[in-house]
């Protein structure tokens, strides 16, 4: 039996990098994450990717965001 795996999600709806840092556009979630699978590829002020495949599900990002924009998804 393959064990489930774990992943972080994010709610588009809910991210907004010009609130959690208005100066500069940088997702606090992104910066948070320890093995660099969030990233902000348009640039400063968008929302970042979240390179599922690769996340480890440390949970950092989740643990971060002052927006609760990213949540946990398991699959089988």
């Amino acid at each position: 039996m393959q064990a489930k795996k774990s992943f972080a999600m994010m709610d588009y709806e809910k991210c907004r990098p010009r609130t959690c840092d208005p100066e500069n556009g940088v997702c606090a979630a992104a910066s948070a994450c320890t093995h660099k699978v969030i990233k902000q590829l348009d640039g400063r002020f968008e929302s970042p990717i979240i390179f599922q495949d690769m996340c480890m599900g440390c949970w950092d990002c989740i643990d971060t965001c002052p927006l609760n924009a990213f949540y946990i998804r398991n699959v089988t």
